[in-house]
């Protein structure tokens, strides 16, 4: 085995070990999540077993993490993130600027004039408008954002978004499973 190859397998168990403490999960706990026994879990944390597939994928699904997550180093050298857009249809642009299945997805969106149509999902959706004018429909309300305006909605509601007129508009787009919420802060913390 080449150094290289060493050397990023045995920073995994540091990496798993520090995803399970800041969940504040113990072994017993994520042995249960997983199927993987304790002394199995304990001894990929210390490095006294080498992670296989068979292991890591169980463990990712818990965590809620990409696989390359846990098995990639570290990133060195040039900080900057290349960006790889999807195009969906003609005129709308959809940037995806998360890669962690399972946690909350953010995506920077171009979206072109098309005709509404409800839609209704399991999940919450936060929407702030970057440039343009966002029309979004939530049930029987309709109403139009600017740029610097939030909405934040369950998606089991039914809704639409787009552009208000015939313009293009530009949206971070962030969709999360039930139970996560969006903490807006518009201005300095009161003083108690």
């Amino acid at each position: 085995m080449d150094a290289e190859l060493a050397e990023l397998l045995d920073s995994i168990g540091p990496r798993l070990r520090a995803l399970r403490r800041d969940r504040g999960l113990t072994l017993e706990t994520l042995a249960k999540d997983t199927g993987v026994s304790v002394s199995t879990l304990s001894r990929l944390e210390s490095g006294l077993r080498r992670p296989t597939l068979d292991l890591l994928i169980p463990l990712a699904r818990a965590h809620r993490v990409a696989l390359d997550q846990l098995v990639t180093a570290p990133a060195t050298g040039d900080p900057r993130i290349h960006l790889r857009p999807l195009s969906r249809e003609r005129g709308n642009v959809l940037v995806p600027l998360t890669q962690y299945p399972g946690r909350v997805q953010v995506f920077k969106q171009v979206l072109a004039h098309r005709e509404p149509s409800l839609v209704t999902h399991s999940g919450y959706e936060w929407l702030y408008v970057l440039a343009g004018e966002l029309r979004l429909i939530l049930g029987e309300r309709e109403m139009t954002l600017r740029p610097g305006q939030v909405a934040e909605f369950d998606t089991s509601e039914p809704h639409w978004f787009g552009p208000a007129g015939t313009e293009a508009v530009e949206i971070l787009h962030l969709f999360g499973p039930h139970g996560d919420q969006a903490v807006v802060r518009t201005g300095p913390p009161a003083n108690d």
